[in-house]
C-alpha cells in the first residue's frame, strides 16, 4: 500500500510539470489545434461539402452544365455577378485613390469638414445603405422627384435603377476600402523618391507610373480584394434595385422556390470563384516586393496654388459633406414619417414619433431587437475564444498544418454570406455529429452559429495583427518565473492583445446586428432579427418603421464604436500593467 501510495503522487507531479511546460512540451500544439482544427472542419469545410453533396443529389452535374450554356440563366448570373464587381472595384478605386490624394497631399478650406464625415458610408449597415439609396436615388426617390417636380417633367429625372443603381451603391458604401488603403500608403510614402524622379527628368504619368503605382499596390491589392468580395456577396443592392440574376439572388429564388440542388449549385459555383479570386489576389501581391529602401520623411500637404480651386474648394467641400450625410439624414427624415404617408411627394407629408412608440412598445416589434442582440452577442462570444486561439496557435506555436489552419480562417471569410446560409442548410438540416444530433434548421441556434462563421476572420485578423506586435519573451519570461502556460497567456498574452481584441469582437458584433444576408435564408418568425424585419416591414409599405429600426441600427453602430475608442485605451493601460507585471 505505502509503495503504490507514493507512486500516485508521483504521477501527479510528473503530469503536473508537463502541464507548466506548457508550449515547450512537441504535443501542446496539437492538443490546442485539435478542437479547433474541429470546429472548423464542422462549421466550415464540412457543410461546403453537404451543399456540393446536394447540388448533385438529383441529376448528378447536370447543374452544372446550365453555367456552360450560352443562353442559360446560371451563365448570365455569373457573368452578371463578376461584371459587377470588377465595375465596383473600377469605380471605388478611382473615388477612394482620388480622395485620399486630395486628402492627403493638399491642404485647402474645408478639407477638415470632408475628414469628418468621409468614413459614414463605413457606418452604415449594408441593407440600410442600400435603403438609403433606394429612398435617394431611385425612381421613387427624393432627388428624382424633385428634379421632376422642379423641371416639371414627365418621369423622375436622374433616377437610377438596375444595375446602375447596384453601382451606385457599391460605389458609396465601398469606396472607404480604397480611401482607407490608399491614405495609409500615402502617409508612409517618401517624397524623396518622387522628387528624385522628377529631377532625373521623369514626367507626371512616368513618376506615376514607376513610383507611385508600385508603393501603392499593396493597398490596391487589398482593397481591391475586399471591393470584389464585397461586391461578388452583394444581395441587399440587385434585390432593391431589381438585378435578378446575379449568383446571390438565384442562390435566393431556388431556395425561396424550394429548389434547394439548384440553389446549392449556385452557392458552390459563388463560393468556389470567391476563393479562387482571394487566393489570385493573395498571390499577385506576393508576387514582387514593393519595400522602400529610403528614409525619408513624409510628404507635406500642399496648398492649391490656382485662385478659382482655392474659391471653388470650400464650395465643394460643402457639397460632398451633403452628399456623404444625405444617406443617414434620410433614414433619419423618413424615420419619423406615418406609415403610408409617403405616396407621390417629394418628401413624406406627415410626420410622427409613433414608430418609435411601436417598436419600444409592443412586444412582438420589439422583438427582432432583442433577437439581434441575443445571437450578435452568442456569436462574438464564439468568435473571441475561437479566433483568440487559432491567432495564437497560428503566431505562436510551430505544428504540421499550420498554414491548413489559417487558410480554414481565411476560406470562412471568403463565403458570401448566401454561401454560408445554404451550406448550414445543407449540413444541419438534419441532426449529426457537430449539431449533437439535432436538427438546427428552424431553431434560434442556427443564426448565431451563421454569424460565427460569418464574422470569425474579423477576430481572427485582429487578434492576429496585436499579437504581431507583442514580444513572445514577455509570455516566456512569466513562464520562467513559474506561471503556468495558461496563466501566463491569459495574464499577459491576452492582456496585450486586448486592443486587437476588442476592436475585432465589436466589429464582429455590429456587423453581426446588421446581418442580412443569410439572414434572410434561415430565420424563422420567432428569430426575426432585426435587419429582415426592416426588410419585411419595406414590403409592407411601412416605410416609416423600417426606418425607425434602420436608425436604431445606426445609432447603436455610432455608440459600439464611441465605446471601443474608449476601450481601446483601457486595454493599452491594461497592456502596461501586464509589461510591469514581468518586470
Amino acid at each position: 500500500m505505502t509503495a503504490v501510495s507514493s507512486t500516485v503522487p508521483s504521477r501527479r507531479g510528473e503530469w503536473a510539470r508537463r502541464l507548466r511546460g506548457g508550449a515547450s512540451a512537441a504535443w501542446f500544439p496539437y492538443l490546442l489545434v485539435a478542437p479547433l482544427v474541429l470546429i472548423l472542419w464542422g462549421y466550415v469545410v464540412q457543410p461546403m461539402l453537404a451543399t456540393f453533396a446536394e447540388s448533385v443529389s438529383d441529376d448528378g452535374t447536370a447543374n452544372y452544365t446550365q453555367f456552360l450554356t450560352s443562353s442559360g440563366v446560371a451563365r448570365t448570373s455569373l457573368i452578371t455577378s463578376l461584371v459587377i464587381s470588377a465595375a465596383s472595384v473600377l469605380l471605388c478605386g478611382v473615388v477612394g485613390v482620388a480622395m485620399a490624394f486630395l486628402l492627403k497631399r493638399f491642404s485647402f478650406a474645408g478639407r477638415r469638414l470632408i475628414e469628418a464625415f468621409i468614413l459614414v458610408p463605413a457606418a452604415l449597415p449594408p441593407l440600410i445603405g442600400a435603403i438609403s439609396f433606394q429612398l435617394l436615388y431611385s425612381e421613387i426617390g427624393i432627388l428624382p422627384r424633385g428634379l421632376q417636380q422642379l423641371l416639371g417633367t414627365a418621369q423622375p429625372v436622374l433616377a437610377f435603377d438596375g444595375i446602375a443603381g447596384v453601382l451606385v451603391v457599391h460605389t458609396f458604401t465601398m469606396y472607404p476600402f480604397f480611401y482607407l488603403a490608399a491614405s495609409a500608403a500615402l502617409a508612409g510614402f517618401d517624397p524623396s523618391i518622387e522628387e528624385a524622379a522628377y529631377n532625373l527628368g521623369a514626367g507626371r504619368i512616368r513618376v506615376w507610373r514607376t513610383v507611385l503605382l508600385p508603393m501603392l499596390t499593396p493597398a490596391l491589392v487589398s482593397a481591391s480584394l475586399l471591393v470584389f468580395m464585397t461586391s461578388l456577396a452583394s444581395y441587399t443592392a440587385p434585390l432593391l434595385f431589381g438585378v435578378d440574376q446575379t449568383m446571390t439572388m438565384q442562390i435566393y429564388i431556388n431556395r425561396t422556390n424550394g429548389d434547394l440542388p439548384m440553389a446549392s449549385t449556385y452557392a458552390a459555383v459563388l463560393g468556389l470563384v470567391s476563393i479562387a479570386f482571394l487566393l489570385l489576389m493573395r498571390w499577385y501581391e506576393g508576387r514582387r516586393s514593393y519595400l522602400s529602401q529610403s528614409k525619408g520623411v513624409s510628404a507635406q500637404r500642399r496648398e492649391i496654388a490656382n485662385p478659382i480651386g482655392r474659391w471653388l474648394a470650400p464650395v465643394a467641400s460643402v457639397l460632398a459633406a451633403l452628399v456623404l450625410l444625405a444617406p443617414v439624414a434620410t433614414i433619419a427624415l423618413v424615420a419619423f414619417s406615418a406609415d403610408g404617408s409617403w405616396t407621390t411627394e417629394v418628401i413624406p407629408s406627415a410626420y410622427t414619433m409613433d414608430n418609435f412608440v411601436t417598436i419600444f412598445s409592443e412586444p412582438r416589434a420589439f422583438e427582432p431587437i432583442l433577437n439581434s442582440l441575443k445571437m450578435s452577442v452568442l456569436a462574438t462570444a464564439g468568435c473571441v475564444v475561437v479566433g483568440v486561439l487559432i491567432a495564437y496557435a497560428v503566431r505562436r506555436l510551430k505544428f504540421v498544418g499550420r498554414s491548413l489552419l489559417d487558410v480554414g480562417v481565411m476560406i470562412a471569410w471568403a463565403l458570401p454570406g448566401t454561401v454560408v446560409a445554404i451550406n448550414l442548410i445543407s449540413a444541419f438540416s438534419t441532426g449529426n455529429g457537430f449539431s449533437f444530433g439535432q436538427a438546427l434548421i428552424g431553431t434560434f441556434w442556427i443564426l448565431p452559429l451563421a454569424y460565427f462563421v460569418r464574422f470569425l476572420p474579423l477576430v481572427f485578423r485582429a487578434s492576429s495583427a496585436s499579437l504581431a506586435l507583442i514580444d513572445p519573451s514577455l509570455e516566456e519570461a512569466a513562464r520562467n518565473l513559474g506561471a503556468s502556460w495558461w496563466r501566463a497567456f491569459l495574464s499577459i498574452t491576452v492582456r496585450l492583445m486586448l486592443p486587437g481584441v476588442i476592436v475585432g469582437a465589436l466589429l464582429a458584433f455590429v456587423h453581426g446586428v446588421g446581418e442580412f444576408v443569410a439572414s434572410v435564408l434561415i430565420y424563422t418568425s420567432s428569430t426575426t432579427p432585426i435587419s429582415v424585419a426592416i426588410n419585411n416591414r419595406m414590403y409592407s409599405f411601412e416605410i416609416g418603421t423600417a426606418a425607425a429600426y434602420g436608425m436604431l441600427q445606426v445609432v447603436l453602430i455610432f455608440v459600439v464604436m464611441w465605446f471601443s475608442g474608449r476601450l481601446e485605451g483601457g486595454g493599452r493601460a491594461a497592456s502596461r500593467g501586464a509589461e510591469q507585471w514581468t518586470n
